[in-house]
């Protein structure tokens, strides 16, 4: 299915006018930015963007979505003639999948001409917004569980493409792996699965129940072991797996005494290799509360998959500079009361003392004197309207993975606290 009408209506009409007033070749530069981070977080991760790249390259008006538009008179004929023959064939550039960003950080350039950058504002955001909140709360729960596996399971509360979204985003934050099917077909995130309270219910006893699954998938299967009284479930988990069970799992009651109960009854019992998970509507603040606590893994759903009470990222989608008659390139910039932009080009970095971020700089028009001592933080991802393969697919999450590790290690320490504080580290602004 075609992208092209993932967009919001305004996009078309501002092409239209532009094309009738001649500036819709104009050539731009767009910049992707979060204005503030959500209350009290530290840091932002980008993700998104091999997903993105993908809809951009298939981003076309074919005759269905032709004849709509000229049925309901959205835009005239030559808007029209335009979108027929549309193909992004400017430059994309930004932060590479799994960064860490902060307010300001021009995490996504856009360079081509007015129309076929304008339009493509909606399904940028839409994208990155959504994808960049999932994996932002999902490292600050891979960083609360100190180095414990969790796994994305939040399919149920989500609609069923963003939970697609949700599941990759999560991975790509250092979740291991996600309950979702079509996650593991798309993108190559592990999945995983055994068996809720329904399984249980359906047969007439709960030993029968454990007996079954067992039979099918072996003793190395995680019994759920709270549909009824936990402590007998456990006895009888042991009794039918024998001590080469290799997990309960818990989801509901007081987490914390709970596990340290069924702890002491599995060792007791000889099972001292079997494994405790617990998904009882988990969030960072919840997995940090378990930090004491002999959990082996976690399981979560609806906090990750809502971005922990933010699901949108907060990123805008700008005009910084244009094409000046003369041919140079001209800053613009919005002064509305709190919502004022940087104009101008930009070229991030990040200084690093001792392997430790200590600062962003964005220099505005031009880059920095080869001298500057920092990393660069912007990678092409188009050129000349071809999407550069690596950042896409199976592979290229998996290297937005990596990178978000190595991006969060670089964080000092107090990045990783839960607590509310300032961005992690300062970003400021050179006018070149």
């Amino acid at each position: 299915m075609t992208s092209a009408l993932l967009t919001d209506r305004y996009e078309l009409t501002m092409i239209d006018a532009a094309i009738r007033s001649g500036q819709h070749e104009r050539e731009c530069v767009f910049e992707v930015f979060a204005r503030s981070l959500p209350a009290g977080r530290r840091y932002g991760i980008v993700a998104g963007t091999g997903r993105l790249l993908e809809l951009i390259r298939d981003f076309r008006f074919g005759d269905p979505e032709l004849a709509w538009l000229r049925d309901n008179r959205i835009v005239g004929s030559d808007a029209l003639a335009w979108l027929e023959d549309y193909r992004f064939s400017g430059s994309i550039s930004g932060y590479r999948e799994g960064e860490v960003y902060f307010p300001g950080s021009p995490m996504l350039v856009v360079q081509g001409g007015f129309a076929e950058a304008v339009v493509l504002e909606t399904l940028v955001l839409s994208v990155l917004n959504y994808d960049s909140a999932v994996a932002s709360a999902a490292s600050r729960m891979v960083s609360a569980a100190h180095g414990r596996p969790l796994a994305e399971m939040g399919s149920r509360r989500a609609s069923e493409r963003a939970a697609v979204a949700a599941a990759r985003a999560a991975f790509i934050a250092g979740f291991g792996a996600t309950s979702n099917l079509e996650a593991g077909r798309t993108w190559g995130v592990p999945t995983m699965g055994t068996a809720a309270h329904a399984f249980t219910l359906l047969h007439d006893t709960e030993e029968g129940a454990f007996a079954a699954q067992v039979a099918a998938l072996g003793s190395g299967t995680t019994l759920l072991v709270d549909t009824f009284e936990v402590t007998k479930a456990v006895a009888l988990a042991v009794k039918v797996a024998g001590t080469d069970l290799g997990a309960v799992r818990i989801d509901s009651g007081d987490l914390p005494s709970q596990v340290a109960a069924v702890r002491a009854q599995l060792d007791a019992l000889g099972a001292t290799k079997t494994k405790i998970t617990v998904t009882n509507d988990l969030d960072e603040y919840a997995i940090a509360a378990l930090g004491a606590a002999p959990v082996d893994s976690f399981g979560v759903g609806t906090s990750v998959v809502t971005g922990s009470g933010h699901p949108a990222a907060g990123l805008v989608y700008k005009l910084v500079a244009k094409r000046d008659d003369s041919g140079g390139w001209s800053s613009v910039a919005k002064k509305s009361v709190a919502k004022a932009t940087v104009g101008g080009r930009k070229t991030p970095t990040r200084a690093l003392v001792g392997g430790v971020a200590t600062e962003e700089t964005i220099y505005v028009g031009a880059a920095p004197d080869a001298s500057v001592d920092a990393r660069p933080l912007l990678v092409p991802f188009v050129t000349g309207g071809i999407v550069d393969e690596s950042f896409l697919g199976a592979a290229g999450t998996r290297a937005a993975r990596d990178h978000r590790a190595v991006a969060v290690a670089e964080l000092p320490v107090e990045a990783l606290r839960l607590s509310k504080g300032e961005p992690a580290i300062p970003t400021s602004y050179v006018r070149q």
